[in-house]
């Protein structure tokens, strides 16, 4: 029986492999070398040791699995398939075709069971970091549930994830919080896609990741006694994550292009896979074959998962008649409910007469948000006391009296990131995948830069993940151009659904924190000042509703007045300028323009009013202000930045840049007799 359930496996192996490479062949696009090459550990990791139901991937007892190297899609694919998911065969035929289910890199939200969108090289082994420290921190929120949430986060890495920066940091951290939830099979086939690792990878990837404080074991990544032991042992390590180097053949069964680059980012080719299955004693048709008995041994599995299923049910649902509150709090906290006057508490923490910077403001904000909502979580990249984000009394995640061998406390609401911009926007995102949180990170906005990648898989994603970048602009001053933001604030507008919210007063910033908090779809980035901002109204009750809508009239003019639009900082400026045309005679109105993706998305009715067709606009913003084009046209005056800052005090610069109310007044006098 022993042999017979061997073959049986491999059979199951041979599935995946071919399933894939047949896949990728039709496509005539895509990687079959890794999932041929790691079709054995993934087998034995889905079949003996992943806990998942395919009637529902998003249960809520499962494990994650993430696929960092996502470029190796169509393994994950063949085993949702395989498994049960509902992930058609033909949705595997139609693989990195238009409108499938299956993208060449795996993507969250197209396809069931896929816990990540894993791109760009790195962010997913960060995203398995967030996901398993969202779990540690549910249980030591709920310590009456830890045996129902004895989840675990599994992957498959690749060499192109460890080479990467951001997988350094997560990996770092990671270790320093002793997440032993987490295991990462590291496919070490020696290949890349110019050729060897050997041309510039050659370090000891297992010593580095001891040195991070990690438990790891080699292995021969293609035997299943092997894989199943090191498994095994990295479930009993609970004190470290856990990296198991699988020694793997990339492309294993391609008769001559095993173990190349040939085999990595391109089809095997009609004649290479044909002696492929023949070597194998495989089919040659059709393509896309399952033996029966291997489709009959993988519904087996299913199955058996799906009782551990009901069991976990039948447990839970005890649970929940013995301790119904606090199954009542975990259910709500999993749906992230808020408050339905989120809005009026938090315009409670400010007030519309004090001169305050944006970012003091919002650390006010950020003080009521946590009381109302126990859900919201984050920190920032070692700038606590420059971003003012830490939940105060909520506690630090952080080891006990501050000793590394300590365990560490998982209860706290502030997460400290150190410096580490590139894992801590993946980590925010792993946070906001696993659910229960409403996470944040902040840091400058100048790093943002660092954060990119992150920021753009949140937007493509759909997740609700919030960034918060202070010092937005050259009016954090002495620092000078090298942190001083120039491109990032529009160039972060024109990433596809990322709402950009930069506020100009208290009740602006009170309503980008509650627009985030319950932007649902995607991701928010809150610019912040670093600099006191005067008062710019003292209506502060309905500018705030006003500005949840993106944009509005913060002060009206007659007829034909020339409009002011503004952002942030230089909404005070705007007001200022307006002030001083009115007193030569020029009419003006003030627009203030928090959030422009906000204000697009409502009616046109509304838009018009706010910005009249016809009418003169003159946009005041410190960054580079081409984008706005799109907004008020070609012909609006832009007073804006189209060079770098300078090292000097904010007053300084506002001088020499022409970020004065007597400045920006005399341009607008200059360019109206020309419009």
């Amino acid at each position: 029986m022993a042999t017979i359930g061997a073959e049986l496996d491999q059979l199951c192996v041979e599935t995946i492999k071919f399933l894939s490479a047949d896949a990728v062949e039709k496509a005539k696009s895509g990687h079959p070398g890794a999932p041929m090459g790691g079709a054995d550990m993934a087998f034995v990791l889905w079949s003996r040791f992943l806990r998942f139901d395919p009637r529902d991937p998003n249960w809520l007892g499962r494990d994650r699995f993430v696929l960092s190297n996502g470029h190796a899609s169509m393994l994950l694919y063949s085993l949702l398939h395989l498994f049960g998911f509902d992930l058609p065969l033909d949705e595997i035929r139609r693989f990195r075709q238009w409108g499938s289910r299956t993208p060449g890199h795996s993507e969250h939200g197209d396809t069931p069971g896929v816990e990540a969108t894993t791109g760009p090289l790195g962010q997913g082994f960060g995203n398995g970091v967030g996901m398993a420290l969202a779990h540690k921190m549910t249980v030591a929120r709920f310590p009456d549930l830890e045996e129902a949430l004895a989840s675990r986060v599994f992957g498959i890495v690749s060499d192109g994830d460890l080479m990467e920066g951001v997988a350094s940091e997560a990996a770092s951290l990671a270790g320093h919080l002793r997440l032993g939830n987490l295991t990462y099979l590291f496919d070490d086939n020696h290949v890349s896609i110019e050729g060897s690792t050997g041309l510039a990878f050659t370090e000891d990837v297992e010593k580095r990741f001891m040195a991070y404080g990690w438990h790891t074991r080699r292995i021969d990544g293609h035997d299943h006694r092997q894989i199943e032991d090191a498994l095994e042992a990295a479930i009993r390590e609970t004190a470290r994550p856990s990296l198991i180097l699988a020694r793997t053949l990339i492309g294993k069964g391609a008769p001559t292009k095993a173990g190349t680059a040939k085999v990595h980012g391109e089809p095997l080719g009609p004649d290479e896979l044909k002696r492929a299955k023949e070597a194998a004693g495989w089919p040659l048709e059709p393509e896309l074959y399952i033996p029966p008995d291997a489709r009959e041994r993988f519904r087996a599995i299913s199955e058996e998962k799906r009782a551990a299923r009901e069991e976990w049910n039948r447990r839970y649902d005890a649970l929940r008649s013995r301790a119904p509150d606090i199954a009542a709090r975990f259910e709500a906290m999993q749906r992230l409910e808020l408050p339905g006057d989120l809005e009026a508490r938090l315009a409670g923490a400010v007030d519309s007469k004090t001169s305050l910077a944006t970012r003091a403001w919002s650390g006010k904000v950020i003080q009521v948000a946590a009381r109302a909502t126990p859900a919201l979580i984050g920190g920032s990249a070692d700038l606590g006391p420059s971003t003012l984000t830490d939940i105060e009394q909520g506690g630090s995640v952080e080891h006990e009296a501050l000793v590394p061998e300590a365990p560490v406390d998982y209860s706290g609401r502030t997460l400290h990131f150190g410096v580490r911009e590139h894992a801590m926007g993946a980590i925010v995102n792993g946070l906001a995948l696993h659910g229960g949180f409403i996470p944040f990170g902040a840091t400058f906005l100048i790093f943002s830069d660092y954060m990119r990648p992150a920021i753009r898989l949140a937007a493509l994603t759909g997740l609700r993940s919030i960034f918060v970048f202070t010092h937005d602009s050259i009016f954090l001053g002495e620092d000078g151009p090298t942190h001083q933001p120039i491109e990032q604030l529009p160039s972060l507008r024109l990433m596809p659904n990322l709402d950009v919210w930069r506020p100009a007063d208290g009740p602006e910033t009170a309503a980008a924190w509650a627009a985030a908090m319950r932007r649902a779809e995607g991701p928010t980035a809150l610019v912040l000042t670093r600099q006191k901002l005067a008062p710019i109204g003292e209506d502060g009750d309905q500018r705030a509703r006003l500005c949840a809508r993106g944009g509005y009239v913060l002060r009206e003019g007659p007829e034909g007045a020339v409009s002011l639009v503004a952002t942030g900082s230089e909404t005070a400026l705007a007001v200022a300028a307006a002030a001083l045309l009115e007193a030569k005679g020029t009419r003006t109105r003030v627009v203030s323009m928090p959030c422009v993706e906000q204000f697009a998305r409502q009616p046109d009715d509304y838009r018009r009013t706010v910005l009249p067709p016809g009418a003169r606009f003159v946009v005041i913003e410190a960054a580079q202000t081409d984008p706005w084009c799109a907004l008020v046209g070609t012909d609006a005056l832009r007073i804006g930045l189209d060079r770098f800052g300078a090292s000097a005090p904010a007053e300084a610069l506002a001088k020499e840049l022409g970020f004065t109310p007597e400045a920006v007044a005399k341009r607008v006098a200059q360019w109206l007799p020309t419009r």
